[in-house]
């Protein structure tokens, strides 16, 4: 088993269970995740949760950034400003669609979930800019 620096299982998926773990997905997030699709601005379910928890991976659940570091980009997509863990996202060089931007992926399941850029506020000046289709958010037990 692969332990991140968190603590959680970053183990990669295999295809077989990656499949198996999508039959319940919506069209709209197994295009998401494993098409590398966009979902339209202003659109997604999570762009205004405002509640204390943690967004995690739709597919795999790993947790991917905390409530705390959630921000209004003005962008139409969820952003934050720091990962859940640096390790559980991977950064990948996208160059696709004319231009040249940096994708980001679930370190465990690999599916896409949106673009980071270097356009955010301080302390990090990034943004995390995430297909809510990608995440399912986990409210905070008291």
């Amino acid at each position: 088993m692969i332990r991140s620096s968190a603590g959680f299982d970053l183990t990669p998926i295999d295809a077989g269970k990656r499949a198996e773990m999508a039959q319940g997905l919506s069209a709209e997030v197994r295009h998401v995740l494993f098409e590398h699709g966009t979902e339209p601005p202003f659109c997604g379910g999570l762009l205004h949760e405002q509640g204390d928890g943690t967004f995690v991976c739709a597919l795999c659940g790993l947790p991917l950034f905390r409530s705390a570091a959630k921000f209004e980009s003005g962008t139409g997509w969820p952003s934050f400003w720091e990962p859940f863990a640096p390790d559980h996202i991977h950064e990948i060089r996208d160059a696709s669609h004319g231009m040249v931007r940096t994708e980001i992926r679930c370190a465990r399941c690999d599916s896409h979930l949106g673009h980071v850029f270097s356009d955010g506020p301080a302390p990090t000046g990034r943004r995390y800019c995430l297909n809510s289709a990608a995440l399912r958010f986990q409210r905070a037990t008291s």
